[in-house]
């Protein structure tokens, strides 16, 4: 069985990105919708009373950039899907995001050219994470923040996230994550280091135990009030942001 991870799935959502309840997609949006108001948050903090200029690295069909772009911020999204990039540009309804097909690990970006960067369900897809840190940190500049989410590397996230999606979740294609390039919160916060870039909160998160987690177990569909939280246990996922110092 190959263990190189399955990055294509995406290509073919189209606008199930956006409607899908028979997918894993489901549960991108459902954590979007539970991060997005906290980047806010944290970027207002940082930045108050200020327009940011914010790049969304593999940002898909832009659950993140198009609510920035909403509340105000001057956004770049680059993916290497040109499907995910199309549905994108049709939901944002500001019109301001600049959409483009783009390298993580080449960044078509000058030096210090934005004030956040957000690498959000990302890091677990590549091979070489740190190559990736190192280019976002050379587009930040001096005080700019970089978000991130990602899993834990132990046999809890590889038992919830790999077989657990499989066996709740509709339609979940193969490999759509693979354990070895799952990240423990030390190796990041390391590699972080390595990159100029000071991690300042991490956060864990689960799904919240509501009526519509029970329902997706039984139905394998994501009902559309399934919702996640923070947590201070990072032994499965975690959410966080550094800054580059």
């Amino acid at each position: 069985m190959s263990s190189a991870i399955n990055n294509a799935f995406y290509d073919t959502l189209g606008e199930r990105w956006y409607t899908a309840q028979d997918d894993p997609v489901a549960l991108l949006r459902a954590e979007a919708a539970h991060r997005n108001p906290w980047i806010l948050k944290v970027l207002e903090h940082e930045f108050p009373g200020r327009k940011c200029k914010i790049l969304d690295v593999a940002c898909g069909a832009g659950f993140l950039s198009n609510p920035l772009a909403k509340a105000g911020h001057e956004v770049v999204g680059i993916d290497a899907s040109p499907e995910s990039l199309e549905v994108a540009r049709r939901h944002d309804d500001t019109g301001s995001v600049l959409y483009q097909n783009a390298d993580a690990l080449a960044l078509p970006f000058q030096d210090g050219h934005f004030d956040a960067v957000a690498l959000m369900d990302f890091l677990e897809h590549v091979e070489d994470p740190e190559a990736v840190l190192a280019e976002a940190s050379r587009v930040l500049s001096p005080g700019g923040l970089l978000f991130f989410h990602t899993f834990n590397r132990n046999f809890l996230s590889r038992l919830v996230v790999i077989h657990g999606v499989e066996w709740f979740v509709a339609n979940t294609p193969p490999r759509m994550h693979v354990y070895h390039l799952f990240i423990k919160p030390e190796e990041l916060r390391n590699a972080c280091r390595r990159r100029s870039l000071a991690v300042q909160e991490i956060h864990g998160s689960r799904p919240r135990l509501t009526v519509a987690f029970w329902k997706m177990l039984f139905t394998r569909r994501v009902p559309e009030d399934f919702s996640f939280t923070f947590t201070r246990s990072t032994a499965v996922a975690y959410t966080g942001f550094a800054k580059k110092v």
